[in-house]
């Protein structure tokens, strides 16, 4: 009996509690698999691959002047000439490539705000959504600056050429290593194939570039 009133008192110590949810479902856990990766795409290709074409770009102009002069100071101004063009190189098309991208979705959001007669409805949110080709830019001329940052600053101690040389293709192959596996990382890929992807391709640029300007430096045109 005194079991029976504390049940009918509502005080039972096995009484459970079920939530009910005002739309009548239970909320359901936030699957990692659906998440659209499209919004961190952008920056991923303006930073990586500007990072990899400064790193690169401009190791192969500092070992092609090696190639055919021992002087630092020419290694090292032939690297700053290509840090600076092909940071601006850099800007210029991204900028040209994200706002061209960006001309031609804003015009499809005013085709279908017109073919739905939604000519009110205020375009902001979703002209937030869209790439900014200013911001592009910026990352694609800063990430190439910070790898070309790289060869030079491996080079600007070393007086000896030989050693300059070597420490140069040692620290380009351990930033492609990195940029490689940075890039993987983000975007969701094998690591192991990306880092040696982009490391042999390093490498092949900066192999052809020595050997054409040794060809053509002994060659005494």
């Amino acid at each position: 009996m005194a079991n029976l009133g504390a049940r009918i008192n509502g005080i039972s110590s096995n009484q459970v509690e079920i939530p009910i949810h005002s739309d009548g479902m239970e909320p359901k856990p936030r699957d990692e698999s659906n998440i659209d990766y499209s919004q961190r795409a952008q920056w991923l290709r303006a930073a990586v691959l500007g990072a990899n074409d400064g790193l690169v770009s401009v190791a192969s102009l500092m070992m092609g002047v090696g190639a055919v002069k021992k002087d630092i100071s020419a290694m090292l101004i032939a690297g700053f000439a290509g840090l600076v063009a092909g940071a601006c190189s850099m800007a210029i098309g991204e900028f040209v490539s994200v706002y061209t991208q960006y001309d031609i979705e804003m015009t499809q959001l005013k085709r279908e705000r017109e073919a739905n007669n939604n000519g009110g409805v205020d375009e902001e949110p979703e002209r937030e959504k869209l790439p900014n080709p200013f911001q592009a830019a910026l990352a694609s001329a800063l990430a190439f600056s910070i790898g070309a940052l790289v060869p030079m600053l491996a080079a600007v101690f070393i007086r000896n050429h030989k050693i300059r040389m070597g420490v140069i293709g040692a620290a380009v192959s351990l930033a492609l290593l990195v940029f490689g596996g940075v890039g993987a990382v983000l975007g969701k890929t094998p690591v192991m194939r990306s880092c040696l992807r982009v490391l042999i391709g390093g490498w092949m640029a900066m192999a052809i570039t020595f050997g054409l300007t040794k060809l053509i430096g002994s060659a005494e045109l």
